[in-house]
């Protein structure tokens, strides 16, 4: 009897090893031969999964979008009667990757990032995950703070995570520093009165 295999976990295992050689080497350091071989699968399994590299980087994209909102998301649960404000400041924690356990993911997220400038596929997911983070922090902007104009308030929460990222990611800032810069601007937010 043939060998069931599970297609999904398959693919997840495929693209765990993307966000390895990623992390390692960047994007363009992920070959078809190299993730084969960090999955300890065949290329003709990796194949079968993905009809080409840019459907599997994609594939694997979603996926660590999904881990980094499943964090959040646990995060969120983990204190049901919290604040919107409390809530938007363990969000943007979590999003802006800036402690050492997720160091590996903010660069691999990076990594991405600069490909989707040239690779709209990838750009699209980008597109769809930002809009969809900006969602909730507009939603939890406006209710923290009644501000009359928190889209605009949620974009600049956004691009100030992202920021934040790359700077402890180059060592321009620390953790801490990052971290700081965070708070103060939550604060500020939290502060200024709804125009």
């Amino acid at each position: 009897m043939p060998k069931q295999v599970d297609h999904e976990g398959r693919r997840r295992q495929i693209a765990d090893a993307v966000c390895q050689l990623a992390d390692e080497s960047g994007l363009e350091g992920v070959t078809l031969r190299d993730v084969a071989a960090r999955a300890e699968v065949s290329m003709g399994a990796v194949q079968r999964c993905f009809g080409t590299k840019e459907e599997m980087l994609v594939f694997a994209l979603g996926h660590i979008g999904a881990r980094i909102a499943a964090r959040v998301t646990a995060r969120l649960v983990a204190s049901p009667a919290q604040s919107a404000r409390t809530a938007l400041g363990h969000a943007t924690a979590e999003i802006s990757l800036l402690q050492e356990e997720q160091r590996a993911e903010a660069r691999v997220w990076l990594a991405f990032v600069a490909q989707a400038a040239v690779s709209p596929p990838l750009a699209e997911i980008l597109r769809t995950n930002y809009a969809d983070l900006q969602a909730v922090f507009t939603r939890l902007i406006g209710e923290a703070t009644g501000s009359a104009d928190p889209g605009r308030e949620a974009r600049t929460l956004l691009a100030l995570t992202d920021g934040l990222t790359t700077h402890v990611l180059i060592g321009h800032l620390s953790p801490a520093a990052a971290l700081d810069v965070l708070d103060g601007h939550l604060g500020r937010l939290w502060r200024e009165p709804a125009a």
